[in-house]
């Protein structure tokens, strides 16, 4: 499985077999909404590439925010599931789309949010969107079952980031963390990974060159995952 990460939460993971899902496409800022960032932040940025010329066979959305549902910039004739929990056949095989909040207050400050699991290479996958929940209930975690590959936001600010997001961590037990959803070089208004980091205590901390890589090079063990951050794609 290669993973390309394209800024935010947006994620492309192609099979050994070419099989390609996308999670979370963004698009261009709201031109209101960027003169409102502004005002309230003169230095914001969110300078990440365009998503441009990518083709995809499973189309997953989180929730319905402008830097996670963009599907017009996704080319091909994907299957798209879209802000919809549930049991759903894919060209991939099951996907679990799991009920979950973008906030700590039930979803009624920033709305609710899907959690996606599912296997690609013989390697479980779950992918958090703008996960914002305290932590974990015990059926969101049953649902889940054994992860190998996490992808969490870890920035903090609308989603889990520092301790919670490593309690979610320590909750799942995968093998690789990909770090989403955080401030970087393209990104002002979100937090850096170093609280995740030091709250997590990772013994593996990879922070790529590039935004893409095999998953396989990069799984730790359970109990002592790797964390990926990967370059930001400017």
């Amino acid at each position: 499985m290669r993973i390309r990460w394209y800024g935010q939460a947006a994620v492309l993971l192609t099979s050994d077999e070419g099989m390609r899902v996308f999670l979370d496409p963004w698009g261009e800022i709201p031109a209101e909404m960027l003169a409102l960032r502004r005002e309230r932040m003169p230095d914001f940025r969110f300078d990440y590439a365009p998503i441009e010329g990518v083709e995809a066979d499973l189309l997953l959305v989180t929730h319905e925010h402008f830097d996670h549902a963009a599907v017009e910039v996704i080319g091909g004739e994907p299957h798209v599931i879209r802000s919809t929990a549930g049991t759903f056949e894919t060209p991939i095989g099951e996907v679990v789309g799991i009920a979950s909040e973008h906030d700590e207050v039930a979803g009624t400050q920033r709305g609710p949010n899907t959690i996606f699991a599912f296997t690609l290479d013989g390697l479980r996958v779950a992918h958090f969107g703008d996960f914002g929940q305290a932590e974990l209930r015990p059926a969101q975690r049953d649902a889940l079952g054994d992860i190998d590959v996490v992808f969490l936001p870890v920035g903090g600010g609308p989603t889990v980031g520092g301790e919670s997001a490593a309690a979610v961590v320590r909750e799942l037990s995968p093998r690789l963390v990909v770090a989403l959803h955080y401030g970087n070089d393209a990104v002002s208004f979100l937090g850096p990974p170093e609280p995740f980091l030091e709250a997590l205590g990772a013994p593996r901390v990879e922070r790529l060159e590039t935004s893409e890589a095999e998953a396989v090079p990069l799984l730790g063990e359970r109990g002592a995952p790797t964390v990926a951050l990967f370059a930001p794609p400017l």
